[in-house]
């Protein structure tokens, strides 16, 4: 395990990407909408100082006089994503490690030869020129310490972006000043069980007897007081634990009224599901389909599943007809529908040999799936795809305020004009 990790983190990161392709808003107040327009999820600083706070609905402040030159944006995750995959590209070309933890988030390996301050500032800087990115950087013995770190040097403005905790005697200072909510692991509930006892502060939680620690917490508070005490726990992981399940769901951009439009959704969800289970090399023996009412709009509620073992599969064609068969059941007609959802569990490694009583023929499968891939790949998603998944999806997510997916389509790239 290395002997120091490091955690960077780029700084509101949606509006970061969305500035990176649009020097006008850079300075400007800057939010990102949650799907469907519903909340804000991501704010620069100068929206945060606007009194703008995450989760405020946007149908409730977009029409306060002082937000008027607030400039929003739906959420465009293939934009956000291939950002993310550039940042890890900036940072695996220079590291021995780098480890993914969320779209905006990566723990390094930070056991380098040189001056650690100046190599974070280069990561910072490089990545800034080359992802145009803004990040913070933060780092110390421990994976918890370094998203402690990072956290700090957020905060912390005077820091210049960057937290170094890998001295014991700078980490017991800030132990001191802060509450041990904002700790890696702590969550809400177990801050409020914590304050019960009179433990507020981080270094109030590793004066705890490690037993108790254990008693009160689990394991995992025992893991968290060890971390923080800078005992490493938590190993970089190369490569992502496999997943046991995934799920599409979405809410709908209005509400689905007909047979035919939730047909399309769910025969849609189900290709995306099938999409994310061929990138991970996974199949799905199992299959639930929902859908229900929007609980919150006065209307009759309705909510109905369905689920079965499957085939293993990934086939696009082979999980939509999955669905397909589960659905109607669910349909009644008379309502509303706001949301529906696919739910494959029970993931196992993909094979392409034949199995006992399979009824499909998995490399003329494994052929096919890889030519719609490929096509997609390529063109951007959804360039192929099963008719049945809908061509004008009346029914698809609200995008009022969608910016262009500058990266992954090539219709929408950024196109140079003479002077």
């Amino acid at each position: 395990m290395p002997s120091t990790y490091g955690l960077i983190d780029g700084n509101s990161f949606y509006c970061s990407a969305e500035r990176a392709f649009a020097p006008v808003l850079r300075g400007a107040a800057v939010v990102v909408l949650s799907n469907n327009d519903g909340c804000a999820i991501a704010r620069t600083a100068e929206a945060k100082a606007l009194g703008i706070k995450m989760g405020d609905p946007w149908h409730l402040i977009r029409e306060r006089r002082e937000l008027r030159d607030v400039r929003w944006f739906s959420s465009n995750y293939p934009l956000y994503g291939d950002m993310s995959r550039r940042v890890y590209q900036v940072l695996a070309e220079r590291l021995p490690r780098v480890e993914p933890y969320s779209i905006d988030e990566m723990f390094l390996d930070l056991d380098v030869p040189g001056d650690l301050r100046r190599l974070c500032q280069e990561l910072r800087e490089v990545v800034r020129r080359i992802a145009k990115i803004p990040t913070c950087v933060g780092w110390g013995p421990t994976k918890t310490i370094a998203k402690l770190a990072n956290g700090i040097a957020k905060d912390h403005p005077e820091l210049d972006g960057l937290c170094d905790l890998t001295d014991p005697l700078v980490r017991a200072g800030w132990y001191e000043r802060l509450g041990i909510g904002g700790v890696w692991g702590i969550g809400r509930r177990t801050e409020e069980k914590l304050a019960q006892l009179g433990i507020r502060s981080i270094a109030d939680f590793l004066a705890l007897d490690p037993r108790m620690a254990r008693d009160l917490l689990t394991v995992v508070g025992g893991r968290v007081q060890e971390e923080l005490r800078g005992v490493s726990c938590l190993p970089l992981q190369l490569m992502a634990a496999p997943r046991k399940g995934l799920a599409v769901t979405r809410s709908f951009g209005r509400p689905v009224l007909t047979w035919r439009d939730m047909r399309e959704a769910v025969a849609a969800y189900a290709a995306r599901a099938a999409e994310k289970l061929r990138a991970e090399g996974m199949e799905a023996c199992h299959m639930q389909v929902f859908l229900h009412t929007n609980p919150h709009d006065g209307s009759t509620w309705y909510s109905a599943q369905r689920s079965a073992r499957i085939e293993p599969t990934s086939d696009t064609l082979a999980l939509i007809g999955e669905a397909m068969r589960l659905l109607p059941p669910l349909w009644r007609d008379g309502f509303a529908y706001a949301k529906a959802g696919i739910m494959l569990t029970d993931l196992v490694p993909a094979r392409q040999q034949a199995r006992m009583f399979q009824t499909r023929d998995p490399v003329r499968s494994a052929k096919t799936m890889a030519a719609l891939d490929a096509v997609n790949e390529r063109f951007g998603r959804g360039t192929l795809r099963p008719l049945a998944t809908g061509i004008t999806r009346s029914w698809g997510t609200r995008q009022q305020k969608l910016s262009q997916r500058y990266t992954t389509r090539i219709e929408e790239i950024m196109r140079a004009t003479a002077l």
